[in-house]
């Protein structure tokens, strides 16, 4: 438990129905007692835990902020484990800062970005992986990513990480007793069980590593960047396919000169749209940078969304984008098919400069056509995968979990050719006590403070 209080806004600010300030520690009843006024004239620290009550907030000299609930929550049985009371308001920018003052100048401290779940995860309501979900379900941006988020918040990562430390754990004992008493040899069948043992535990941590590239995709989203020459329809295809006029269209040649991004969802799957600048050579220097930018985006894409127009010639700028931009996920945009053709499409594309036959392309007319074959195109891409790894029972969506397990595996891996080479059992342990710190990093149990504090920093303020 933690000697201070702390409370903060856990609502955005804004105008809204309801804002919410909450307090934790040790003093909250007490703070909460006076700065709110019940109807019934009792004493929140006569309350029972998980009770509401009906009141007013009210400063110092006892002016009345606002009509207010008050929620009741004691420890250890609440989200941080300590005294916990919400303070419930009309939703309103002073209303909120006024009653939060109040609450700071009664002896509680503002609280620090996830600090409250910090401390549910420090005083052991929840490990660190399912704090981690905490922020995975604020930030989802899609049905997917939130039932993925739910999951971990309900340990499903937890219990799979558990589950190999435990086997873990038996080999220790094991290796530790053979140590301890050296005269007595490990009978052949506990040194079959341990090659066993090693092996299957390696084989489920690599599952396991196998669905975080598309666990990442399903929490992050796919940072798919829009990308051609200028003019040839970027910013109408965005338009299209945000369904509004996010970027400005013009017939003049250059008119993004800076990039936007959107979040579009299809088919469950966040999509980080960015439209670019056209690239091509420019003499203006802000048309330049924002090219710069466009090929820096590119150079990070996921997936690349190449638009093309088939009614002006194929140029040296076409060409050269096309090859470099050889080896990556991309789908071409094949813009302008309602005006006179002035090349084949993809026939001539392959043709002319060796372009990939297997790459996809979609020809369309972004002012009359739909977009749903460019949809499910963009779809069949980052599909694979993806509803294989959503049967498991946990998944990798994070690369700091990724990398504990790859570090366990190897660690695991280095345990079972030392066992199997004969070699001092003393060697092997180190191999066992390796891979089951780095396991500990996920959940919490090994993890480093610095990374403690750098996880809960990408928190907002109240939560």
């Amino acid at each position: 438990m933690f000697n201070d209080t702390i409370a903060a806004i856990a609502t955005a600010m804004g105008e809204a129905g309801i804002g919410i300030v909450r307090i934790s520690g040790g003093e909250a009843i007490n703070i909460a007692d006076q700065v709110f006024r019940a109807k019934n004239r009792k004493k929140l620290a006569d309350a029972p835990g998980f009770t509401v009550r009906y009141g007013k907030i009210v400063d110092p000299q006892g002016k009345v902020i606002d009509e207010a609930l008050a929620v009741i929550m004691r420890g250890p049985h609440s989200y941080t484990g300590e005294d916990v009371v919400e303070l419930q308001c009309h939703g309103g920018v002073v209303v909120m800062r006024k009653t939060l003052d109040v609450v700071l100048a009664l002896g509680a401290r503002l609280a620090e970005p996830g600090e409250f779940t910090k401390r549910a995860f420090l005083n052991g309501r929840i490990d660190l992986s399912q704090a981690e979900a905490v922020i995975d379900i604020v930030r989802s941006k899609t049905d997917r990513s939130l039932d993925l988020a739910v999951q971990q918040l309900e340990g499903s990562l937890s219990r799979r990480i558990q589950s190999f430390r435990e086997k873990l754990y038996d080999l220790v004992v094991q290796v530790n007793a053979a140590i301890d008493f050296p005269e007595d040899d490990i009978p052949e069948i506990e040194a079959e069980h341990m090659q066993a043992v090693l092996t299957e535990v390696i084989g489920e941590i690599t599952r396991l590593i196998d669905t975080a590239d598309n666990g990442k995709v399903l929490r992050e989203g796919i940072k798919t960047v829009i990308t051609g020459k200028p003019n040839v329809g970027k910013s109408s295809l965005l338009n299209r396919l945000l369904d509004e006029n996010r970027a400005l269209v013009t017939d003049i040649p250059g008119t993004t000169r800076d990039t936007i991004e959107e979040v579009l969802n299809i088919s469950g799957i966040p999509f980080r749209l960015v439209d670019t600048a056209g690239i091509r050579q420019s003499a203006d220097r802000i048309e330049q940078l924002g090219v710069e930018r466009a090929l820096e985006y590119v150079a990070e894409a996921d997936l690349i969304l190449h638009v093309l127009d088939v009614s002006r010639e194929l140029e040296e700028e076409d060409m050269r984008l096309l090859k470099e931009l050889a080896d990556r996920k991309r789908v071409l945009v094949i813009n302008k098919i309602d005006l006179p053709w002035r090349w084949g499409g993809k026939a001539s594309l392959v043709e002319a400069c060796l372009l990939d036959p297997d790459v996809p392309a979609v020809e369309i007319s972004l002012l009359e056509d739909s977009l749903e074959p460019l949809l499910e195109c963009i779809v069949s891409l980052v599909m694979e995968g993806l509803v294989q790894i959503e049967r498991e029972n946990a998944i990798i969506t994070r690369s700091r979990h990724k990398q504990a397990l790859v570090e366990a595996r190897a660690d695991l891996e280095q345990a079972l050719e030392t066992f199997n080479q004969g070699l001092p059992l003393d060697l092997i342990s180190i191999g066992l006590f390796g891979a089951l710190e780095h396991l500990g990093e996920i959940t919490g149990e090994t993890v480093r403070d610095n990374i403690i504090d750098r996880i809960f920093a990408q928190f907002c303020i109240g939560k």
